[in-house]
């Protein structure tokens, strides 16, 4: 929404041209001028006062019937379209916790001064994973759960290339159930030890422990289960 008000104190007390309020607001010309317009109106009218605080109040009214749906070709589609070929690439070489976030390449657009919206570049990548493959569509219910109450443990594997040798790393991963908040720490071995010191710390960390921690059938965690009856690793 136009701040009028701005406008309106921008001509009148500080005399600015139409041309000038516009260069400083970084605005069309057009609306400061439909402003002032509307501003000078009221001064001829019987009650100024009153019409003037009703152009103050009621929001900008914009024509969007004849605007044309944006949609993303050129080089904003170049640059999706390799991002999601470097994708496929990382996940062919098993380097799937590499790949790019849809809100990944949203940034990269506009750190190279595209105007794109996020949503937008949503729809086009998903409009190209539906070509690729029409998958059944799955629905998710969001649990509720207490803040810091529940948190949940599990080991991710990831690959960096150090002094160009493709090595393999472990990620020890802690995720809070309320927030989604994440704390990872890198190893690399899955063993007992690292299991250990990934919990220290995380509790050091966070500066407290969390009423429930939950963990998969990992061997670190469960030393045994048969059906329903699990057995934890001593530690």
């Amino acid at each position: 929404m136009v701040d009028k008000q701005t406008i309106i104190h921008l001509y009148r007390s500080r005399g600015l041209s139409k041309r000038a309020i516009a260069r400083e607001l970084d605005i069309s010309r057009k609306t400061v001028h439909k402003v002032i317009q509307e501003y000078e109106s009221t001064l001829s009218s019987d009650t100024p006062s009153v019409s003037l605080e009703t152009i103050l109040t009621t929001a900008p009214r914009y024509d969007s019937s004849k605007r044309s749906r944006r949609v993303i070709t050129g080089q904003v589609q170049s640059i999706i379209d390799d991002c999601l070929a470097k994708n496929a690439s990382k996940r062919a070489s098993g380097l799937k916790k590499q790949c790019m976030l849809k809100k990944d390449i949203h940034n990269l657009l506009l750190s190279r001064g595209f105007s794109v919206s996020y949503p937008s570049v949503c729809k086009y990548i998903t409009g190209i994973d539906t070509q690729k493959s029409r998958k059944r569509e799955e629905a998710f219910i969001r649990q509720y759960y207490i803040p810091g109450e529940n948190c949940e443990f599990d080991w991710g594997e990831v690959k960096l290339r150090i002094h160009g040798k493709l090595q393999r790393f472990f990620l020890a991963v802690f995720t809070f159930s309320h927030s989604n908040g994440r704390y990872a720490y890198l190893f690399r071995h899955q063993n007992t030890l690292a299991f250990m010191e990934s919990h220290r710390n995380f509790f050091r960390q966070v500066k407290g422990v969390p009423y429930v921690m939950v963990y998969d059938n990992m061997r670190v965690a469960v030393k045994d289960f048969v059906g329903t009856d699990k057995t934890p690793t001593e530690l």
